[in-house]
């Protein structure tokens, strides 16, 4: 075997496939549901520029999983908390946007270097260590599986509540808050919601890619779309495809599930880049275009 099969044989290798496939039933529940998630949080997220917040949160939760795993604990409720604390911090300290990235340029520094400590101090298996990086639904538990699913649900039924108001607030701030719409409480109570969501996001990605599931699936179909329904449903679309994507291809190779992800979920915000602007070039020529006499 030459170093390319072997290379490719870790990426991609389907022996047993069948067998395997049965063992992440939950897995893809899970998946479907973090999908559900974050491609609806991640509409607010581009329309109110708050990618560099997601990684701050992403930093905190992975503080707070690391935390748990060293305590012996829930380590999605972990994960919540501290998510839940940075979101919290952002949401309380960051009201304007250029004190909010001072606020999370404080905050990312020192949730990574907590998470650091924490595992630093942990001495149980590597793969656990390794896990809250990079990823590990598939190997989602029952007990992590209720975790997932119950706070996914809240997460909706939160968006689904605030979904009209905070739309108005997100286009047009100042004209939504002379209409009476609580534009502030809005905005605080969209970051707490916006913690659970990248708390569930790491238990996929991992901390360090969480911005691929709750950031990118709307950035692609922002790309393409500006409907107001028609955007949040690509979004999810997007966000589910390169979830479930991902699990089922990790599932054939021995690396972590990040790795396959991120490059479908890049490919879709590629192709829908491409199109986009194939569109606008083309709308853009037929407007400049000389009308028949």
């Amino acid at each position: 075997m030459t170093l390319a099969d072997g290379v490719w044989q870790q990426i991609f290798s389907f022996d047993n496939y069948g067998e395997l496939l049965a063992l992440v039933r939950n897995s893809l529940i899970a998946g479907a549901a973090l999908g559900l998630v974050g491609g609806l949080a991640g509409v607010f997220v581009i329309m109110r520029d708050l990618p560099f917040a997601v990684h701050g949160i992403s930093e905190l939760s992975f503080a707070g999983a690391s935390a748990a795993l060293l305590l012996e604990v829930n380590i999605v409720a972990g994960s919540i908390v501290g998510s839940l604390l940075a979101a919290g911090t952002i949401g309380v300290l960051g009201a304007r946007a250029r004190d909010r990235n001072s606020v999370i340029g404080i905050i990312m520094p020192f949730g990574l270097g907590l998470g650091v400590l924490f595992l630093a101090l942990y001495k149980g298996r590597a793969a656990n260590k390794f896990g809250l990086l990079t990823g590990q639904i598939v190997a989602v538990d029952t007990p992590q599986m209720a975790w997932l699913l119950g706070t996914s649900a809240l997460v909706v039924v939160a968006l689904a509540v605030m979904w009209r108001p905070l739309s108005f607030a997100s286009a047009d701030p100042d004209v939504a808050a002379a209409r009476g719409v609580p534009v502030r409480a809005l905005s605080f109570a969209f970051m707490l919601v916006l913690g659970l969501a990248v708390a569930l996001s790491v238990q996929v990605v991992g901390a360090l890619l969480v911005l691929t599931l709750v950031v990118t699936p709307a950035a692609a179909a922002a790309r393409i779309t500006a409907s107001p329904v028609l955007l949040p449903v690509l979004s999810v679309v997007f966000a589910v495809v390169s979830i479930e994507g991902g699990i089922l291809l990790a599932l054939g190779g021995s690396i972590p599930i990040s790795p396959y992800v991120t490059t479908i979920s890049f490919t879709i915000y590629a192709v829908c880049r491409l199109a986009g602007g194939y569109r606008t070039r083309r709308w853009g020529a037929r407007r400049t275009a000389p009308r028949p006499a």
